[in-house]
This record gives structure tokens, C-alpha cells and sequence, in this order.
């Protein structure tokens, strides 16, 4: 299963990490885990590249785990705000498309 937890505080989401392999079917040919990780390359990609957020982005590919965290404050914070609700929103309703192979929690 495939773990998506977004950071809270207060109102703000400050990060996200994603981790696990979904298990739907065999690497190669899970389309669970190649949306995850379409959503989550999109959204790591317009937060740093388009809006210049310098979030701090770390891979641990032998654990299958992806972890950004948004500095303290950034120029974009509306626009990046709405990127990762974006993201946790299409998240969720892939959650509900296949609850046994994904989970979106808010931590």
C-alpha cells in the first residue's frame, strides 16, 4: 500500500511524504503507482521550477519514499497552497477509486 501523508499546521500544508509500492499489480505495470507518481513529479515540479518555492526535496529510493517540505515561508504561498491541495485532493479520490492500495492521511 502506498502511504501519502501531508504535513499540517494550522491551515497550511508545510510538506508531504509518499511512500510504499501499491501493489495493484506488477512493477511495471501498476497504473496505482505510476498516478502517485505522476501527481507527485507534477506537483514537486510546479512547486519548485514554476513557483521557486525551494522546498527541500529528499529521495530514499530503497525505501520507495519521497519527503518535501516547504521553507518557513515562500513569495508563491498562494499558489503553492493551492498545488499540494490540489495534489491531496486527487490523491483522495484515487484513494476512493482503490482503498486497498492507497492511503492519504493528514499529520
Amino acid at each position: 500500500m502506498t502511504r501519502c501523508e501531508f504535513f499540517m499546521e494550522n491551515d497550511r500544508i508545510t510538506g508531504f511524504s509518499i511512500s510504499g509500492h501499491s501493489g495493484y499489480a506488477e512493477e511495471g505495470s501498476d497504473i496505482v503507482c505510476a498516478a502517485i507518481s505522476a501527481v507527485v513529479s507534477m506537483a514537486e515540479a510546479t512547486i519548485n521550477d514554476v513557483c521557486g518555492a525551494k522546498a527541500k526535496v529528499r529521495v530514499k529510493d530503497e525505501q520507495a519514499r519521497i519527503t518535501l517540505m516547504l521553507p518557513a515561508s515562500c513569495d508563491e504561498e498562494d499558489t503553492v497552497q493551492a498545488v499540494l491541495a490540489g495534489m491531496m485532493l486527487t490523491l483522495i479520490s484515487m484513494r476512493d477509486d482503490y482503498p486497498d492500495y492507497i492511503e492519504v492521511l493528514e499529520v
